[in-house]
């Protein structure tokens, strides 16, 4: 299982950019996804973008298709997320999750965590 930290968010004006980034330490059975998640203020934990270690495919869910960028990080386990054109609703805490044998397009669009699996976090607010 592994342990991610976050780091990277802010406060942001409509329109502009933020890049977030985790590591994690543990270790994970492969082949695994990788991606990251949000939870708004008062809403559940949902995907925004998972990536495959296998062959580095991405997926990313549709409120930030176009907008958003994963990529892995010369570390293991290490992730960023690009975040470009943000809106108010973008507005929430980001985590970073992973889990061995699934796609990502499942692990994004389910979220299989159980609410003890997220990390602290990184809080990022957009303000319109």
């Amino acid at each position: 299982q592994l342990q991610f930290v976050e780091s990277g968010g802010g406060l942001v004006q409509s329109g502009g950019s933020l890049r977030l980034s985790c590591a994690a330490s543990g270790s994970i059975l492969e082949p695994y996804a990788i991606g990251w998640f949000r939870q708004g203020p008062g809403k559940e934990h949902e995907g925004v973008a998972c990536l495959s270690n296998s062959d580095g495919s991405t997926y990313y869910r549709d409120p930030v298709k176009g907008r958003f960028t994963i990529s892995r990080d010369t570390a293991k386990y290490s992730l960023t997320l690009q975040m470009n054109g943000l809106r108010p609703e973008d507005t929430g805490t980001y985590y970073c999750q992973a889990q061995p044998f699934i796609t990502t397009q499942v692990m994004c669009d389910m979220t299989p965590f159980s609410n003890d699996a997220w990390g602290p976090g990184a809080q990022v607010t957009v303000s319109s």
